[in-house]
């Protein structure tokens, strides 16, 4: 009698490489873990921050930090900071005695934090004078009873401006964890890992400085690169040198302390109609300023794509807007005797990070998303409750959650972190905690 056959057992992959995003928040923090032979792991962390305004913020990022020192064993390879907003580098300060523990074997920043490059020191310099300007905007217009300066004071939370601690000095406790960080730049090789089969790309920020200061796309004007810094400093600080600046000339104005002790002002002007006001007029291009600079911070963000070869890119985007997307294009390595360019990347993604908590202009369509065939998981960390106490009420976009949707419904899904995994990411593979959603590739 013939024995029996015996059916094969079906063997699923070990992944090549796990993420975990945390869900703090709106605020990014990724844990990346490549796994090799043996055992071998190396661990990436992207980032630990969430948006001024988070309640009891120092306690939720103090429970972040922990919990990676347990998943690491108190030891990372690689530490990578994008870029200096709170809602991506809080957490280094505001967990500091726990983030103290973490030992780091490497930390990466974009070219723009350089200390000794050029073109940085240039740029930070603008920001910086930008970022002193909107200070002295929002108090003048607090003082002058415009009420509060609602756009200059969400721009100001993202560098800490009203916190104990700054964004800068945030950054200074990530630079102070080795000897040496690497700045990194597209022109760049590509950090080969053998032992784990991949190799991490740096694809931004752009060293062309016009394509840092495009961050809003345009049909019409595709070169119009927004609102130019310059322009707006100079309107808002010629507003300021002059104490009583009106929107009118001195020959039909009224000073404001005599206008305030005016009967006539005080029932009809210092009334609840404030909305009829023309005070703070002046501070209009304050507001174009706000935005000019929150933007072009958002586009210096370090962009790495991780390779894993046949499995996949991993696409990290940070907060990258227009320009920095654009930039893309003009990417080539020679790797083997082989060219791979940021398209190609692109069109080997399979893990996307989100851009921007899903913004309207932080993921481009036909040069972003519809390039990236091979996409099977999104992960758009974000709170949209958050978002709507910051009148951000479009965080996520809906078309862009749609579009992400479409683009991975044949084998993936997508994850927000202010929501549970549907069935479908629960049935292909998507874990999830109170603190973090998890993804294997």
């Amino acid at each position: 009698m013939a024995a029996a056959k015996k059916t094969p057992t079906s063997k699923k992959k070990p992944p090549r490489a796990t993420v975990r995003t945390y869900r703090h928040g709106l605020g990014d923090c990724h844990l990346v873990t490549l796994y090799g032979a043996r055992k071998a792991r190396f661990q990436i962390m992207i980032d630990c921050g969430v948006i001024l305004g988070t309640p009891d913020a120092g306690a939720v990022m103090t429970e972040v930090m922990d919990d990676i020192l347990a998943a690491t064993g108190g030891s990372i390879d690689l530490l990578v900071a994008t870029h200096e907003h709170w809602d991506h580098v809080s957490g280094f300060a505001q967990a500091a005695e726990s983030f103290a523990k973490l030992k780091v074997g490497a930390v990466w920043m974009g070219w723009t934090e350089d200390p000794k490059d050029a073109d940085a020191i240039k740029l930070r310099r603008e920001r910086d004078s930008a970022l002193a300007l909107l200070q002295a905007a929002a108090a003048r217009m607090q003082v002058d009873g415009g009420g509060e300066p609602g756009l200059l004071s969400s721009v100001l939370d993202f560098f800490g401006a009203a916190a104990r601690i700054t964004t800068a000095s945030a950054l200074e406790l990530v630079r102070a964890k080795v000897a040496r960080p690497r700045y990194c730049d597209p022109k760049d090789a590509p950090v080969a890992l053998a032992d784990f089969r991949a190799r991490i790309y740096t694809l931004g920020p752009p060293r062309d400085i016009r394509m840092l200061k495009k961050t809003l796309p345009s049909a019409s004007a595709p070169e119009t690169y927004g609102m130019a810094l310059a322009a707006a400093e100079r309107s808002v600080g010629q507003a300021l040198s002059d104490p009583e600046q009106q929107p009118f000339s001195n020959s039909v104005r009224i000073p404001n302390r005599v206008a305030q002790s005016t009967p006539f002002f005080q029932q009809r002007y210092w009334n609840d109609d404030d909305w009829r006001r023309i005070d703070v007029a002046w501070m209009d291009d304050a507001s174009e300023l706000a935005l000019a600079l929150d933007s072009m911070t958002n586009n210096t963000s370090l962009v790495l794509a991780i390779d894993l070869a046949d499995a996949g890119v991993l696409l990290f985007a940070a907060d990258a807007q227009v320009g920095n997307w654009l930039s893309w294009d003009d990417c080539k390595w020679r790797v083997n005797g082989k060219q791979v360019t940021g398209p190609d990347l692109l069109a080997r993604t399979v893990y996307y990070k989100v851009g921007h908590h899903g913004s309207h202009n932080a993921t481009l369509r036909a040069e972003g998303l519809e390039r990236m065939k091979a996409l099977d998981v999104a992960v758009i960390p974000v709170d949209h409750a958050m978002a709507l106490k910051k009148k951000w009420g479009d965080i996520p976009l809906d078309t862009l959650v749609t579009a992400l949707d479409r683009a991975t419904t044949q084998r993936g899904y997508v994850l927000r972190t202010d929501q549970e995994p549907s069935a479908t990411a629960t049935r292909r593979g998507a874990r999830s905690t109170r603190l973090h959603v998890e993804v294997d590739i």
